[in-house]
């Protein structure tokens, strides 16, 4: 059978997700990277595959999936075990919002190519474009907290991951990058802490998947 392909860059936060998630479903699979850094994402051979330009995309089964969320999804449905969200509508749905916090209000505003316009054609500094992203940071994590801590166990909800995990691990690794302080998010570091004792999490980790993206 042959191995599904991820297009992939070890710092990418959406491919952060989808790696953990393919992980978590014990799914094998082939990495090619594409280097962001090289705009190699805009090249017309990776736009012939993804018009949009962006990373992740997933070849497999012969389809061609992006998103990351979409990706997630497609393999919560076909793969449903273990499980990344409740079954419960009402649970599922505060997963989702808690996912949804970081993949739509914090990750976009601070995606690498907002930061390449904020410092080509707007011009903005290096400290602007840190604080610009250290803000977004700082405006969606309390929320995050907020919003996780009535439900949350050893993870954002109860005691096994879900989407909302996968989120939040690769936005903490940035988070720190940026030197955002984390202290006042409790329930965000116990979920981390937790997370980091899973394989599925570790083999994810940038660290881990760089060498391997340095060598093709």
């Amino acid at each position: 059978m042959i191995q599904p392909t991820l297009y992939d860059y070890h710092r990418s936060s959406a491919c952060y997700r989808v790696r953990i998630a393919l992980n978590l479903k014990g799914v094998p699979y082939q990495a090619m990277t594409v280097n962001l850094l090289d705009n190699a994402q805009t090249s017309e051979a990776y736009r012939a595959r993804n018009p949009q330009g962006l990373v992740p995309m997933l070849e497999s089964d012969g389809l061609r999936l992006t998103q990351s969320l979409a990706i997630i999804d497609w393999l919560e449905s076909t793969r449903p075990d273990p499980p990344l969200a409740p079954a419960d509508p009402a649970d599922r749905a505060h997963v989702l919002a808690m996912a949804l916090t970081v993949a739509c209000d914090i990750h976009p505003l601070n995606n690498l190519r907002v930061l390449k316009y904020l410092a080509g054609p707007l011009g903005q500094e290096q400290t602007v474009r840190d604080q610009w992203y250290r803000h977004w940071i700082s405006e969606g994590l309390p929320a995050l907290e907020a919003m996780a801590a009535p439900k949350a166990g050893a993870f954002l909800f109860g005691d096994d991951p879900t989407l909302a995990d996968i989120c939040l691990v690769p936005q903490l690794y940035n988070a720190r990058r940026f030197e955002v302080p984390l202290d006042e998010y409790p329930t965000l570091l116990r979920a981390e802490a937790s997370a980091s004792k899973l394989e599925a999490f570790r083999a994810a980790h940038p660290d881990r998947v760089a060498p391997a993206a340095a060598s093709r």
